[in-house]
């Protein structure tokens, strides 16, 4: 099995023209008790180039969980597919890492034993394993902790933790579920940058979801904007900053265009009938 690289890739990210995954014309539909259906997705569409840093906002309640659930392969869509490298993988687990905003952590392993569960359970002996963590928990900020319980971190150490954890799985797809939701300003800051260093530094194609703006721009190549229940994409737009980015990039005049841009596509998505615009 192939492992991932332990040194860090100096170059930014290389974008591959075609597709890595496409969700195509998907709809989900919930049956309740009474027998009525309740439709969470409706002809839900977007493609995701290889190495892409996307991000996908939207109301609350608007469906973007359940977008993550079908693309992990917790759940199958009622219609239409999803396809990975051109195949259809629909109801498929195990294709793609994913990350919940809470992280989840096994509380009576360490963190190095916590890091590499992913390579455990995809047979890695556990001296190997340990050997690829180690020099990765030093490069990003874990160093010293290797043998620190959860309950012994704060909350941005979990997060790192679980980051890790995630990229170890060594999946090329990376779905993070509001990761940094639950943090404090500060911490949240110095989060998005060490997730900006880790998504440089292995090329993961990564499909972020959140509900702040200035995030979801800061961080993206794209943000894709979904509408109200039932769920649907109703516009993406290129983010066009350049990389590396640093914090100070959200007061720069183009940041703010492209945010007050942002805000009305959102400001659009809340309301009942929405013009939708190019997906892909």
């Amino acid at each position: 099995m192939a492992v991932l690289a332990q040194t860090r890739v100096a170059a930014g990210p290389q974008v591959a023209p075609g597709p890595q995954l496409v969700v195509e014309h998907v709809h989900r539909t919930f049956p309740t008790r009474e027998g009525e259906a309740v439709q969470a997705l409706v002809d839900a569409d977007l493609s995701v180039r290889p190495g892409e840093f996307i991000s996908l906002i939207g109301p609350s309640g608007c469906g973007k969980s359940t977008l993550f659930n079908l693309i992990a392969g917790l759940d199958a869509p009622t219609t239409g597919r999803i396809l990975i490298d051109g195949v259809d993988r629909s109801g498929q687990q195990g294709l793609v890492g994913y990350m919940l905003q809470k992280d989840l952590l096994l509380p009576w392993r360490t963190v190095l034993e916590n890091v590499v569960l992913g390579l455990e359970i995809s047979g890695v002996r556990k001296k190997a394993a340990h050997g690829i963590a180690r020099p990765l928990l030093a490069t990003y900020g874990l160093g010293g902790f290797e043998s620190h319980y959860p309950t012994q971190l704060s909350g941005g150490m979990k997060q790192r933790v679980a980051l890790l954890r995630t990229i170890l799985f060594n999946r090329d797809i990376i779905l993070l579920d509001e990761p940094f939701g639950a943090l404090d300003a500060q911490t949240r800051e110095r989060m998005q940058e060490w997730l900006l260093d880790l998504w440089d530094d292995f090329h993961k194609t990564v499909l972020f979801v959140t509900h702040d703006i200035d995030e979801a721009i800061y961080l993206s190549d794209r943000v894709f904007v979904m509408s109200a229940r039932p769920g649907r994409i109703v516009a993406s737009f290129d983010v066009g900053l350049d990389r590396p980015r640093k914090p100070s990039v959200v007061t720069s005049a183009e940041f703010v265009r492209i945010k007050a841009d942002a805000r009305e596509l959102l400001n659009g998505a809340h309301a009942a009938h929405v013009r939708p615009g190019k997906a892909a």
